[in-house]
């Protein structure tokens, strides 16, 4: 039945790039911008027009609850940056990666609140699409956030650190609907992602080149030939390429292109290097900073209450009695 309901040439938005394995499997990979009522529209059209078996989404088990959230509580999750929220993300990912964490994080809140739109609805438009097309799976093809925060975050100098996070702390420029709709074009993604090339290389190379190869990889591994629903044991096995629909940002896509054909080997990306010295004295310092910056807070109070209780006109009566009913030698 979706052999029937497959499309042999789909009409497929402009944002789509049809890759092909060697097994003849076909790869539809739709480049998204991630907040666009426009990308949702795309994914949505994409899987009912190439009825696919597997569907793969930039997405990886520590952040697939926002596959089921409705679009208000990720609304408002997305705007909310707690203790709590920080205290996990350090749990997960250690002190300096739970910083940078919380430091992207505000990123993404700063454009959710500044477009009113909650991020990865393409995903979520993904998902319930793909519940829809008969035996159609749904894949996880991001690398682990934690792996790639450690990994970025060992890539850079404790300057390139601080500079990264001033940054990112005073972020603040207004973005429109617009800006992020002209995102989706690829000559205007290429020069931002330049601009970031030339200014923080190793964190590309972590965050974005790597992650292609992990995407690639994962695509790969879900572009395999299926085998067919027999009748009886009898009847002999019969094979037939697979389509696969991949959701993942715009900015992966060229990425994606260029290690289609070459050999893979995603051990390297996976592993997490030991910190240097410098990255132990700079988490030690920052651990310092921050217990300092504590138990001042708390001195400061401490002083500031008690002063506060000693101005009192009971604690003052109560002194005055008490060194009035002290004996005399």
């Amino acid at each position: 039945m979706k052999l029937r309901r497959r499309r042999e040439r789909p009409s497929l938005p402009r944002t789509v790039t049809e890759l092909v394995a060697e097994d003849g499997s076909r790869v539809y990979v739709v480049g998204t911008a991630h907040f666009s009522d426009d990308s949702k529209k795309d994914v949505v059209k994409t899987i009912r027009e190439v009825q696919p078996d597997v569907v793969v989404v930039e997405l990886c088990q520590y952040r697939v609850s926002m596959l089921k959230m409705d679009e208000s509580t990720l609304l408002q999750e997305a705007k909310e940056l707690s203790l709590e929220k920080l205290q996990q993300a350090v749990r997960q990912n250690g002190v300096m990666s739970g910083l940078m964490q919380m430091l992207l994080l505000k990123v993404s809140a700063h454009i959710t609140e500044q477009l009113g739109m909650a991020p990865g609805g393409e995903f979520r438009e993904a998902f319930k699409e793909a519940s829809k097309v008969p035996f159609c799976k749904f894949h996880l093809g991001d690398r682990p956030i934690p792996v790639t925060f450690k990994r970025a975050i060992a890539a850079l100098s404790f300057w390139q650190k601080v500079k990264l996070a001033w940054g990112l702390c005073f972020l603040s420029d207004p973005i429109s609907k617009d800006d992020v709709e002209r995102c989706k074009q690829k000559d205007l993604l290429e020069q931002m992602m330049a601009e970031m090339i030339g200014e923080f290389p190793d964190l590309h190379r972590t965050i974005v080149s790597e992650r292609d190869v992990y995407l690639t990889y994962m695509l790969r591994q879900a572009a395999r030939r299926l085998e067919l629903p027999r009748s009886s044991d009898a009847e002999p096995r019969k094979c037939v390429p697979s389509v696969v629909v991949g959701v993942v940002g715009m900015g992966h896509v060229p990425g994606i292109e260029k290690n289609w054909t070459t050999d893979l080997n995603i051990q390297e990306i996976m592993t997490v290097p030991p910190p240097s010295i410098p990255g132990r004295v700079s988490r030690l310092a920052v651990k310092a900073a921050f217990l300092g910056l504590l138990g001042y807070g708390l001195y400061w109070m401490g002083r500031r209450a008690t002063s506060l209780v000693l101005s009192l006109p009971v604690t003052q009566y109560c002194l005055q009695r008490a060194s009035t009913a002290r004996p005399h030698k």
